[in-house]
């Protein structure tokens, strides 16, 4: 079900490097030709990229909005180290919160993370939320993946500690994919295959781990005083948290739901439009404020 991403952006978007206190990172920079609405950034999924919101640029960008999708450190075009506590959560957390700094500029920011990419916004949010206007979870649970999905990256960090990144890519293509985020062993395109082998394996390793063993913070989430708007996006089938436990997520947040119809794990690239539209229709309703 599962589509792979465009790695080809639309006229609105341009590929660039974003300055931080805390280095710089490869985004895809997308912006209306008058003012914004507001300002998104966009974390992607374990395995993805920037990439994986490409085809949600335009339409979000023709709602209104300034949309900066970001390669983590150690993500495709974001270079990072071999240590791997340099992606432990908190680590990751604070290159969130250093990226909203940078493309806020002294306004509040929508947060959006797909996957691995929502629990590392929710870690970023509550390590301070004073620069985000709205946090959306998209196909991202409160806890540990599914028993199969924590198998698999199992299996690929097995992998990764005996052969190099080239080799593991051949021995994949024959398995399901574990947790992904744009599905990179459904096709054969060279992109693909070429942001795979950027992948930092230390990256994947690390926040694989992350996947297998995070704790459920939900009502931590919850807690937040003043409460944050969170909206909980999947679509209407999901292997890797399964949808009844992200719709009991929303209850518990008092989140805004949607399930996109004819979307799996991936709904930025099952139905991009539609998913687009669910996720303005959110900002729309909750309008960002300068900080005070």
């Amino acid at each position: 079900m599962s589509r792979p991403p465009t790695f080809v952006p639309p006229p609105c978007a341009r590929a660039c490097p974003l300055p931080t206190a805390r280095g710089p990172f490869a985004v895809l920079d997308a912006a209306p030709a008058g003012p914004a609405r507001g300002t998104a950034l966009l974390l992607p999924g374990y395995t993805g990229s920037k990439e994986d919101f490409v085809a949600m640029l335009e339409p979000l960008v023709g709602a209104g909005y300034r949309v900066v999708a970001v390669d983590g450190r150690g993500q495709y075009e974001t270079s990072g180290p071999s240590d791997q506590e340099a992606y432990a959560r908190r680590e990751l957390a604070l290159d969130v919160l250093a990226q909203a700094e940078a493309v806020g500029d002294g306004e509040r920011v929508h947060l959006l993370g797909h996957s691995l990419g929502g629990q590392i916004a929710r870690a970023a949010v509550l390590e301070d939320p004073a620069p985000f206007g709205t946090l959306t979870l998209m196909s991202s649970g409160p806890a540990e993946v599914a028993p199969e999905q924590r198998q698999r990256i199992k299996l690929l960090g097995d992998a990764l500690g005996v052969m190099d990144m080239g080799l593991v890519w051949q021995a994949m293509r024959a398995l399901d994919p574990p947790e992904d985020a744009g599905d990179p062993l459904r096709g054969d395109r060279e992109d693909l295959r070429r942001r795979w082998l950027r992948h930092n394996p230390a990256q994947l390793l690390a926040t694989g781990r992350q996947l297998v063993t995070e704790p459920d913070r939900v009502a931590e989430l919850a807690a937040l005083d003043p409460p944050l708007p969170v909206h909980v996006v999947s679509g209407e089938r999901d292997d890797t948290w399964p949808v009844p436990l992200l719709d009991a997520m929303a209850e518990r947040l008092g989140a805004h739901r949607t399930r996109i119809g004819g979307a799996e794990h991936s709904p930025n690239t099952d139905r991009p439009v539609e998913t687009a539209a669910a996720v303005a229709a959110f900002w729309d309703a909750h309008p960002v404020q300068n900080r005070d």
